[in-house]
């Protein structure tokens, strides 16, 4: 069955450069009944000012993709990797067995809005990897599509978890639907 939040209902934090909201429990905002969902833990809808951001911190056991809806982001972390992620790209970090990494608004007077999504890695530990690759617009038009998942499916990147994360960007009025089918080894209530 699938999970539904509503968006009125997600938490909160706004601080003096950051305006963000939560759709399971994270930071200040605790909900014993939204602590994810399978392998996805964390869905934030975040807002960062001109010029700030968050600044180098760490992180281990997690897939964490950032998917920006305006403005760019500047991403620094402990491999040597620093890039500017744009509208229309995706970014995946997999923290493996650690990293540290910074996520800068890149601009200093206009905001950055972007989507984070964590989702808990299949096996701890191992290498922390980085892939940012740009996704086709024209095909978000047309439906569905696979951006991150396992790399046997051909995602736009490549995730540890038996998970699949998927976008479609249709025009107005356009519709597009989804059917889930249930993961392996679970019976269809049919």
């Amino acid at each position: 069955m699938a999970l539904i939040h509503e968006r009125a209902l997600r938490g909160h934090t706004r601080t003096g450069w950051l305006d963000s909201h939560h759709t399971f429990s994270f930071a200040g905002f605790r909900d014993p009944a939204r602590m994810g969902h399978r392998a996805l833990r964390v869905i934030n809808q975040d807002r960062v000012i001109g010029g700030a951001g968050f600044g180098a911190h760490q992180h281990a056991d997690m897939d964490i993709l950032t998917y920006v809806i305006t403005g760019c982001l500047a991403h620094e972390d402990s491999l040597g990797n620093g890039s500017i992620i744009r509208p229309g790209e995706i970014q995946r970090m997999s923290a493996g067995s650690g990293i540290r990494h910074s996520e800068m608004n890149a601009s200093t007077t206009d905001g950055v809005h972007f989507l984070q999504i964590w989702i808990i890695p299949d096996q701890r530990g191992g290498p922390p990897s980085y892939e940012q690759k740009a996704i086709d617009q024209r095909v978000l038009g047309q439906g569905w599509t696979l951006i991150a998942g396992p790399a046997a499916e051909q995602p736009v990147v490549s995730l540890f978890s038996d998970t699949r994360v998927l976008l479609a960007r249709p025009s107005a009025g356009a519709e597009v639907r989804h059917t889930f089918t249930p993961p392996a080894g679970l019976a269809s209530c049919r």
